[in-house]
């Protein structure tokens, strides 16, 4: 399940993603156009500046920006780097691949094995979708509305 965390810095990056790059966004600005708690925000931003996803500009005039172009910035990526690995379970995750406790056959446990497909098909999506394209289904949703 994606956390408070993952959502609301996929809400940031959507929302940097609508500015001319290089342009810096204040903390206090995202924070209230997107209704996430500042103080959160602050430490989401600086795990997504440590992840390379954002850079910051301090002072008068400061605040984020996307560290590379929306077309480059993979959404799956960008939850991996605030929430962890994909899988719903540690026994089916690719990269921090942990066994069950109470597992008897790795191999042959139902559990993993469909835990593995919705792991997969969940990579799939989120892998085969960047920033830009993201923000490109956010301003069409929006454009319904406006009807």
């Amino acid at each position: 399940m994606l956390t408070k965390k993952g959502k609301y810095g996929l809400k940031a990056m959507a929302y940097l993603a609508k500015f001319t790059p290089g342009r810096p966004v204040p903390v206090a600005e995202i924070a209230t156009t997107q209704n996430i708690p500042k103080k959160f925000l602050d430490s989401i931003l600086c795990e997504l500046r440590n992840s390379g996803y954002v850079s910051s500009k301090m002072g008068k005039g400061g605040g984020y920006t996307l560290a590379r172009q929306p077309e480059q910035i993979i959404i799956g990526d960008i939850i991996r780097a605030l929430d962890g690995p994909l899988a719903p379970l540690p026994c089916a995750s690719k990269t921090r691949y942990q066994p069950c406790d109470d597992c008897g056959d790795v191999e042959r446990c139902a559990i993993r094995l469909i835990m593995q497909e919705a792991q997969r098909a969940l990579s799939e999506v989120l892998d085969s979708c960047t920033l830009a394209q993201a923000r490109s289904l956010s301003d069409r949703v929006a454009l319904c509305y406006d009807i």
